[in-house]
């Protein structure tokens, strides 16, 4: 076989490209390579991790930088980089393998597999000592005992195929219920946090699926103590280091239980969901640290991960370059005592008091990560300051140190467009536009959308990755999440393009991802070649594409009355609801979704399109509600046609006598 060297310059992605110059012969994930490797008999070292990993670059620089481990390397594997956020389905398929093996995940995730891809041992970070020795033992039993490799092959992949017949079985006939859920908040609010908000245990994730879960729960259901939950947790995450209060937007999680030093990356996906989140909690509570939370994140994204044409980029790194020119996680965001006092002045004991530069604040190597832990009138008062002048001096220190932390190297970006992560946040845009009918917001979202129709849709042939050019046929996470924020857009601007968009793509969906005999949809498309086609069911930071798809069917068999659409979303839920008792957390978009059935459920109608009126139902927080404009296109409408301004309230399709006021309509619905 001839020599293989390293090819990654060719390209685009950025994490592919961190690893270009490295010793190591890596390859692209490509068919001819993994035909290579079948002929050659050679196994495969598949590393995969992404651009804004703090443990990827450090196993880079102990492992694929030097020349005694690319020795070992390349000699007796294929060496192939992957990057996760290009290729989640290679990345899903080697993730469930590893979590099989040894019960735990994570990136980097570094897998051996035999010639034609199965894997047969994974593992995450490993310091170089025991990298070299695991592959020498890996290369001696290929070598020596192929055959041993190849049972535990079979085994493995017998229990990956496992993993998609759990969601294949059949169920009983079953009632939804309003007890499940009850049954199902008793027993997960043991794992709230009522001392630091989120949920317990470190590391710990903001998991925005499941506070969108209970803020509905307890908004349908008036539960005011799980209300209570939600906006204490969305107030500590937004008052600790976890969110940057000097320029935006949400690191990815916390180390600790009290949401104070971040992993400092900051990822498009997070931001957005929780943008979304903040921005309907504020529909909810009007509580002024969400409306802020949602201006200055969507602030964050505009300055720092939109692109010229209007995409957005999908990361910022946890590493920069600190003082002494080092890398260092958090190096961008994190302080000095000694240069916040010089900075600040007069200011500086008020501002270290409203944000613990104090031993409570302390993180390591004397740098401090802002944290609030008392409420402004204890502040206000220690100072003898009223709230406004409190307010104006914290403001005034902020634009001081903003300004300052421009002169900083910059983390770096991860400059690449990804389909899904867009979706979510042209959504996120959509959904404040709604609440705060800021005009800007509507029209980011607006521009993102016409992007991806033009760049990356091709005969409602859908692509994930942008890059200077379309890569990559996207997968069912791509196209659910495009539907979704499409009927999301149509929900606040009604033109009537976005719901056909929203038709179209979903029956593509249908066409290349829907698998008869479980009824669920594979992650690939039926085009796309792997060991394995996997079906993904639990919601996790992101939420599970099939999660997404049945929402999406609920809603658009409603606005198409198409009654095999609204078939295959009852099924997918009642075959999933077995599991649900069993980790709720991993499932709370479907959770979600089975509130649609248990709580009233309305389609609005409206005979014409009036700005005003539609701006005051936008303003509620509606999760219970579609709401469609008529028009011809759409078969919910028919019948309700009139020049006169009618608002029709329907439920399951049956509507009672219009109302000429949306306020008396709306007052109906929250009687």
């Amino acid at each position: 076989m001839q020599e293989l060297k390293n090819i990654l310059s060719k390209e685009s992605s950025p994490y592919l490209l961190q690893h270009a110059k490295n010793p190591v012969a890596w390859q692209a994930w490509d068919d001819k390579v993994l035909k290579l490797a079948k002929d050659n008999n050679k196994l495969l070292l598949i590393s995969i991790g992404y651009s804004a990993c703090h443990w990827c670059h450090v196993m880079e620089h102990e492992c694929f930088e030097d020349e005694e481990v690319a020795q070992v390397m390349n000699k007796n594997f294929i060496n192939i980089k992957v990057d996760r956020e290009e290729r989640p389905d290679v990345d899903q398929i080697y993730m469930n393998a590893l979590q099989i093996m040894t019960g735990q995940g994570g990136w980097p995730l570094n897998i051996v597999a035999l010639p034609d891809g199965r894997p047969v041992w994974g593992a995450t970070y490993l310091p170089k000592q025991k990298w070299i020795g695991t592959l020498h033992q890996l290369k001696d039993l290929f070598q020596q005992s192929p055959e041993h490799m190849e049972e535990y092959a079979e085994k493995l992949a017998s229990g990956m195929k496992q993993l998609n017949r759990i969601v294949a079985e059949e169920v009983e006939e079953q009632e939804f219920t309003s007890s499940f859920l009850k049954n199902i908040v008793q027993k997960w609010s043991p794992r709230f946090d009522v001392e630091n908000g989120g949920f317990k245990g470190a590391p710990k994730f903001m998991m925005p699926n499941n506070l969108s879960f209970l803020l509905r729960y307890g908004f349908q259901l008036k539960n005011k103590e799980v209300l209570d939950f939600v906006e204490f947790s969305l107030e500590k995450m937004a008052k600790g280091g976890i969110y940057d209060t000097l320029g935006g937007g949400f690191s990815r999680y916390s180390v600790d239980e009290r949401w104070h030093i971040p992993h400092f990356e900051k990822m498009l996906y997070d931001n957005a969901q929780l943008i979304e989140l903040y921005a309907e909690a504020y529909s909810v509570y009007q509580n002024e640290t969400f409306k802020n939370v949602v201006e200055e994140s969507l602030q964050f994204i505009e300055r720092e991960l939109t692109a010229p044409q209007g995409y957005f980029y999908a990361a910022l790194d946890a590493d920069s370059l600190d003082e002494n020119n080092k890398k260092e996680e958090g190096a961008f965001y994190s302080w000095k005592k000694e240069e916040l006092q010089q900075l600040l002045k007069n200011d500086f004991e008020v501002f270290a008091e409203y944000h613990n530069v104090n031993p409570y604040g302390y993180w390591e190597n004397n740098n401090y990560v802002f944290i609030n832990t008392k409420t402004k009138k204890e502040i206000a008062d220690k100072f003898s300051l009223t709230l406004k002048e409190l307010q104006q001096k914290i403001e005034n220190c902020k634009k001081v140190l903003f300004n300052k932390r421009k002169e900083r190297e910059r983390p770096a970006l991860d400059d690449k467009g990804l389909t899904s992560w867009n979706a979510m946040m042209i959504k996120a845009y959509a959904k404040a536009y709604q609440v705060f009918q800021e005009e800007s917001y509507l029209n980011s979202a607006e521009k993102a959308m016409h992007f991806i129709t033009e760049n990356l849709l091709e005969d409602f042939q859908l692509f994930r990755n942008y890059k200077n050019q379309k890569s990559i046929p996207a997968n069912l996470e791509d196209y659910a999440l495009l539907i979704d924020s499409s009927i999301e857009l149509y929900q606040t601007t009604f033109k009537t393009s976005y719901l056909k968009l929203a038709k179209k793509l979903t029956e593509k969906v249908f066409e290349d991802f829907y698998d008869a005999e479980s009824d669920f949809f594979f992650f690939t498309s039926k085009d796309v070649q792997l060991i394995q086609r996997s079906i993904e069911t639990q919601d996790n930071v992101m939420p599970a594409s099939n999660s997404v798809m049945a929402h999406n069917l609920f809603k658009l068999s409603k606005f198409y009355l198409n009654t095999d659409w609204q078939k295959v979303a009852e099924i997918m839920l009642k075959k999933i609801s077995p599991q649900i008792s069993d980790y709720f957390s991993g499932y709370s978009n479907w959770l979600s979704l089975y509130l649609n059935y248990t709580e009233e459920y309305y389609e609005l109608v409206c005979s014409v399109k009036n700005d005003s009126a539609i701006k005051k139902i936008q303003k509620y927080y509606l999760p219970q509600l579609i709401c469609c404009v008529q028009d011809e296109e759409f078969p919910l409408t028919h019948g309700k046609e009139s020049q006169e301004e009618l608002y029709f309230l329907c439920r399951e399709s049956a509507c009672e006598a219009p109302q000429k006021s949306i306020e008396k309509l709306l007052d109906e619905m929250f009687s």
